[in-house]
Parts: C-alpha cells; structure tokens; sequence
C-alpha cells in the first residue's frame, strides 16, 4: 500500500498560470476526498490570507477516510516553536496532520538560512516534537533531499534523525530541484529505507527533468510506501509528480492498490475538474486522461484496434474513464472511417466510404483538417448519404465601423433560407465580425429552431494555410468548437476569406447540434 498525499492546493498553485479561489480549493478538496486521496495538503496557513481562510472554511467538513493537512516550515533560527508565528499559524489551522518541511542539503542550511548545521538539526527536532506533543501527526519533508545526500550523506542523514526522534511518523525525501536520476532515486531511498525500517519513507518529486513519475516510481520498488504529487502535474517550473500519471501506472502495472481500480474510472473526470477550476485547458496529449491518450489515426492502427484493442493500448481506456477514438484525416485508412461513423450509427457501403476518404483527402489538400473537427466529418458524411442541412446561407454582407482599432465595431447582414422561406437578418457587434455573423444567423434560424438557443460558442481558433510569400493572400483554416450543456463539438472551415472560413465552420455547428440532438441520440433527423 502506498499512500498518496495530494498537494494541488498548495505546491500546485505555486505554478505559473495557476491561481485558485477559496471556493475553488474547498472544492478541489472535496473532489479529492471523494477520489479516494489519503492526505490532501491545504496549503501554508502562516503565509498567506486565502490560505487561512480556507482553513477556517474546512474545519467541520465531512472529508470521509481522506485527512486534511497544512504545510509549514520549521521554526525560525533562534526562536523557540511556541514564539515563532508561522508555527503557531500551522497550529491554528486544527488539522490532524501537518507536513513540515526542513533543510536537508548544507549549502541551503548555511546559505539560505544563515544558521549553522547544528541550529538546523535543532530546528527540525524542536519543531516536529511541537506539533507531536498536540496530538498532530507529523509528516517531515526532507527538502533537497537527493542534492544534498550526494554532497554530504552524514549530515542529511542526520536531519531525518532529528526528524524522528522528535516524533515523525513519515520521513519524505524530496527531489526539489528535479534533476536526479531514476537510479540514483532507488539507491538512496533503499538506504533510508534500511536506515528506518521502522517508519514510513516517502518521495516528493519535481519534473524539472521529464523524470518525476519514473523517480516516484523508482522510490517505491526500493521501498517507499508514501507519494505526494498534483493533479495534472501542476507545480513550480516544470510542476510536481503527476498523479494522473502516476497513479493508474502504480495500480495496473505494479499493482499495488494506492486507489481501489474502481475510483481510477473517475481519472479523467477529475483531471478535467481541476483544470476547470485552475482555468486551465486540458493536456489533450497527457497519458491516459488526455483526449489524444487512445486516439487512433493510421489506418493500420485502427484496422488492427478494430479486431483486438490490445495492439495499439496498453490498457482499456474505459479504466481511467476515457474512451477510444478513431481519427479522420489524409492518412486515415477505410477502417477509420467506417470505425468513426459506427460510432453516431451512420453505415456506409464500401464504395461510399471509398467515396468519402476520396473527398476527405481532397478537402485536407485543400485546407481542412477533420481529425479535430468530427462534427463537420459526420455532415460530409451526412450528405454523401443524400442527407440534406436544416438551412442554407445564400449570402452574407460584412461592415466594420470605427475611427480607430480601439473603436472598431462591426455589423454583419445574412441571407438564410430555411424551408421555403428566406430570412434576411442584420446584427451589431463591438468583438468583431465574426461574432456579429454568428449572432446575425442565429437571429435568422432561432425562430425555426428555439433548441439551438442552449448551443454556445466557446472557442475559436484561426490557422494560416500558405507559406509568407502569399501575404494577406494566404488561405486560412478556421476551427471552432461549441458546447451544449456538456457536450462538446468542433466544426473547420477553409478558405481565402477568413470570414467565409469562419461561416463555413459556424454553420456546420449549428447544424449538427439539429442533426444530432444529443450524443444519447445516435440517429440523425431525417432531413
């Protein structure tokens, strides 16, 4: 068993771009309470406002098995614990665990802090005998661990002696700058290990080296039983241990249980939470969470998926909650394009789906790219079946006000025909004119199609085709994804006119969210 303490709220917010309100971090911490998390790190109640607040907000609530813990430092040279006011914040935040961390490496104990090697050891013996004799469990982080083991084995020894013998029950050896190596990870934590059979060793990694899963990893096989990580690998620099990483390669390829299986269904909901709350996009590359983690593009891939999902995936994607797709592109084979339309139940005899792949290959010449854009495949497809659209745009006029770039507004008018009726609309809008299009054809097709009201545009991405020479020439292709309820869907238009490319993709949005009502609803309107 290996116990697993999250820090998300706290070193994970310690990386850039990453910013958490005290609503956001309650949440966090219930959602990590549910998955499963044995320790969950709150963050430095002594060294900041929002901190501190989150620790009066948390005392009461109901975390199930997971425990709340609060971070700090030892005391201050020369100062006793009770009379150091950082020490009493961690004290005042009432948590049953607190995490301390001291200096380990003696370039930092005489360069960082001033102190000489004997006042450090001191310090983290005083400190942790602190917080034991109130009852607190005492969890040491033993920081630049691994740097100064290389230089001076004896002295930071020595610290976790002063660790243990003022009470701690777990001794972490962390890897702060992130630049030790897997082997050198395993040997020295075999040594601790050995060195203290009788308490609990753990790693705390940073991925300054790409190294920080293969380092925890390495820990456990010389006998760690504690790992301390974020979500989504959110840290300082280069970020922490990635538990989303981590944990499913502990459970399935070691197999040593850190989470029951059954909550790592839950993996991939929860990356996506975290990133919502931090307002981050998720990693689609990111193993087993991302969106890409068991995507399939090269023909021979899929054909061979197809028969035995065990040829191109390490392990079922259903296990960590995220599913298996299958890519469309200019290299995509016919498997891809039959295994892509089974799953919205669209059959094609083989000589269509030849006809497709020749007319997706055609428009990727062209400019477009499906692989990202599955909403605007499924209407290709659709119309390659005779299905007709619930509407067409029989033009479109463009107008841009303003005296200067700061006062620039524009206003768009839109020839839609729906049925047999033409509707000419007309619409204003201070962002610019592709935001006057969209609303100027939703005024058009609204009344026909109220639904269409609860499709969002939430992102709009533009990507130049030709190369320099072609200049305010170049082709452009234009990606946009809506959002219904949860639903999300991505259309592509290309063209030289960045406006008709951007039509083009509004469009085909609009009329897949009529076409295909609802991912439950794998059957298309007749049309």
């Amino acid at each position: 068993m290996v116990e697993i303490l999250d820090t998300t709220l706290r070193d994970g917010t310690q990386g850039e771009g990453i910013s958490l309100s005290v609503d956001d971090k309650v949440a966090i911490a219930k959602r990590l309470a549910a998955f499963g998390v044995h320790l969950i790190e709150g963050g430095w109640p002594g060294s900041n406002p929002k901190d501190a607040e989150f620790f009066q907000r948390m005392k009461g609530v109901d975390l199930g098995e997971a425990k709340l813990s609060a971070f700090g430092a030892t005391r201050r040279k020369g100062l006793l614990p009770e009379e150091d006011p950082s020490v009493l914040a961690l004290l005042e935040a009432e948590t049953p665990v607190v995490v301390l961390f001291g200096k380990s490496w003696t370039l930092h104990v005489l360069e960082a802090l001033e102190t000489t090697l004997e006042e450090n050891l001191r310090m983290i013996q005083d400190t942790v005998a602190f917080f034991v004799r109130r009852g607190k469990r005492v969890v040491y982080d033993a920081e630049h661990f691994f740097d100064g083991y290389k230089e001076d084995s004896g002295y930071a020894l020595a610290t976790l002696e002063a660790a243990a013998e003022g009470g701690a029950d777990t001794l972490v050896l962390c890897d702060t700058n992130g630049g030790t190596l897997p082997e050198e990870v395993y040997a020295i934590t075999k040594a601790v290990v050995e060195r203290f059979p009788h308490l609990r060793i753990g790693i705390h990694p940073h991925n300054d080296a790409e190294l920080a899963v293969a380092n925890a990893l390495a820990a456990v096989r010389a006998g760690a039983t504690h790992a301390q990580g974020t979500i989504n690998g959110y840290g300082e620099r280069c970020g922490n241990l990635n538990l989303t990483s981590f944990l499913p390669t502990l459970v399935f390829k070691y197999g040593i249980p850190a989470i029951p299986p059954e909550r790592l269904k839950g993996l991939k909901e929860l990356s996506h939470f975290v990133d919502e709350r931090a307002n981050q996009t998720p990693n689609r590359r990111a193993p087993y969470v991302g969106e890409a983690a068991f995507a399939h593009k090269a023909g021979v891939h899929v054909s061979a998926v197809l028969k035995n999902p065990r040829t191109y995936e390490h392990i079922p994607p259903e296990w960590v909650g995220n599913g298996r797709r299958f890519l469309v592109s200019d290299v995509a084979g016919r498997s891809n394009l039959l295994a892509k339309l089974q799953e919205l139940g669209v059959d094609l005899s083989k000589e269509e789906a030849k006809r497709l792949l020749d007319e997706v290959k055609a428009l990727e010449y062209e400019g477009y790219a499906f692989e990202g854009a599955e909403a605007s495949f499924y209407l290709l497809a659709h119309r390659l079946k005779g299905g007709s659209l619930p509407f067409s745009v029989e033009g479109f006029s463009v107008f841009v006000h303003g005296s200067g770039l700061d006062t620039a507004w524009a206003e768009v008018t839109v020839r839609v025909k729906v049925g047999e009726s033409l509707q000419h609309t007309a619409a204003e809008s201070p962002s610019g004119p592709v935001s006057a299009l969209d609303r100027a054809f939703r005024k058009a097709v609204l009344q026909f199609y109220p639904e269409l009201s609860d499709v969002e545009l939430t992102d709009y991405k533009v990507r130049i085709l030709s190369g320099q020479e072609s200049g305010t020439n170049s082709g452009v292709r234009v990606m946009i994804e809506m959002k219904r309820g949860e639903e999300r869907f991505a259309t592509v238009g290309a063209s030289e006119n960045i406006l008709e490319a951007s039509l083009k993709a509004l469009t085909d949005g609009y009329a897949y969210a009529l076409l295909y009502p609802s991912l439950k609803e794998m059957v298309p309107r007749a049309g």
